[in-house]
C-alpha cells in the first residue's frame, strides 16, 4: 500500500511539472523579451537586415525581442567548415522572426537546428516522373526546411536575400514559411490559422492563385510577380507568396489583392506602410 501511495504521488508530482511546463516557459520567454538589445546586435541588423530599419518602432522592438527568444532556443551548426558567429545568428533570426510579428507564437515550435552552408549545398533527390519511373539525382539548393526539426541554409544566399530587400526573393524567409507550415504536420500550404472559420477563405483564394500560376507556367506566360517555383505543389506557393508579400507589397497587392488580403490577415502585419 505505501508503494501504491509513493507512485500515486509520484505520477501526480510528474503530471503537476508538466502541466507547470508551459507557463515556466512563457515566463523565461517574457524575461528574455524584456532584456536590453545588445549594441553588437543592433549593429549587425542596421548593417545586414536593413529592412527593419523601415518597419514601424513597435515592430522593431518586438522583433528584437523575439530574436532573443529565437537565438535562446534554437542551436546553429556549421557544415562543410563554416563557422557560427553572432552574425551568422542574429542575421539569421532576424529574417525568421518576422514571420512572427503581431501573432501568437511557439517560435517555430518544431524546428531544433540551423544548419548553415557556407554557399549553396548540393542534396540527393528522388523523383518520380509523369511516367511513374523513379530517378535519382543530386540538387543544388540554397535552402531546406525538413519536417523532423532541422532547417538548412546556404550564409551566402541568407545574406543576398537580406541585402536585396525588393526582388521577392528571400531563402531565409521562403524555408521558415516552411517551418509554419509544417507545424499541422506536414507542408500542404495551409498552416494553422487563427480562426477555424478562415480555412475555407484561405482554401479558396491560394487554390485560384495556385491554379493560375500553374497555369501560366505551363503555358510559358511570364507571372506578374509570384515566382513559378511556386507552381510546383501548394506548400511552395505557400513559401514563395510570403518572400513576395514581405519584400514586393506593392507588387503583389495591386497583381493580386485577395492573395494580399489572406496573407495580411495571416501574418498580421501591413508591409505595404514600411
Amino acid at each position: 500500500m505505501t508503494i501504491l501511495v509513493i507512485l500515486l504521488a509520484l505520477g501526480l508530482g510528474i503530471a503537476a511539472w508538466l502541466m507547470s511546463e508551459p507557463a515556466r516557459t512563457a515566463r523565461r520567454r517574457r524575461r528574455l523579451r524584456a532584456r536590453p538589445f545588445p549594441a553588437a546586435w543592433r549593429e549587425i541588423v542596421r548593417r545586414r537586415v536593413p529592412v527593419v530599419s523601415r518597419m514601424p518602432a513597435d515592430l522593431q522592438l518586438q522583433l528584437k525581442g523575439h530574436v532573443q527568444v529565437f537565438l535562446d532556443e534554437k542551436q546553429f551548426i556549421g557544415c562543410a567548415g563554416f563557422e557560427i558567429t553572432d552574425e551568422v545568428r542574429v542575421t539569421i533570426a532576424a529574417q525568421a522572426c518576422q514571420l512572427l510579428l503581431n501573432r501568437r507564437t511557439d517560435y517555430f515550435s518544431s524546428l531544433r537546428e540551423i544548419l548553415v552552408y557556407p554557399a549553396a549545398f548540393a542534396t540527393d533527390r528522388t523523383q518520380t516522373d509523369g511516367h511513374g519511373l523513379v530517378q535519382e539525382g543530386r540538387e543544388v539548393m540554397s535552402g531546406e526546411s525538413w519536417q523532423r526539426g532541422q532547417v538548412v541554409l546556404s550564409w551566402d544566399d541568407v545574406v543576398e536575400g537580406a541585402a536585396i530587400a525588393d526582388d521577392g526573393r528571400n531563402v531565409v524567409l521562403h524555408e521558415f514559411a516552411h517551418q509554419l507550415d509544417q507545424e499541422t504536420g506536414y507542408a500542404n500550404g495551409a498552416p494553422r490559422l487563427l480562426d477555424r472559420l478562415h480555412y475555407a477563405r484561405w482554401s479558396r483564394v491560394l487554390g485560384e492563385e495556385y491554379a493560375l500560376l500553374r497555369q501560366q507556367a505551363m503555358s510559358g506566360v511570364a507571372p506578374t510577380v509570384l515566382n513559378t517555383y511556386g507552381a510546383t505543389n501548394p506548400a511552395e506557393f505557400f513559401a514563395c507568396a510570403t518572400e513576395v508579400f514581405f519584400e514586393r507589397p506593392h507588387t503583389l497587392a495591386a497583381a493580386h489583392p485577395k492573395l494580399y488580403e489572406e496573407f495580411a490577415g495571416f501574418y498580421r502585419v501591413e508591409p505595404l506602410s514600411w
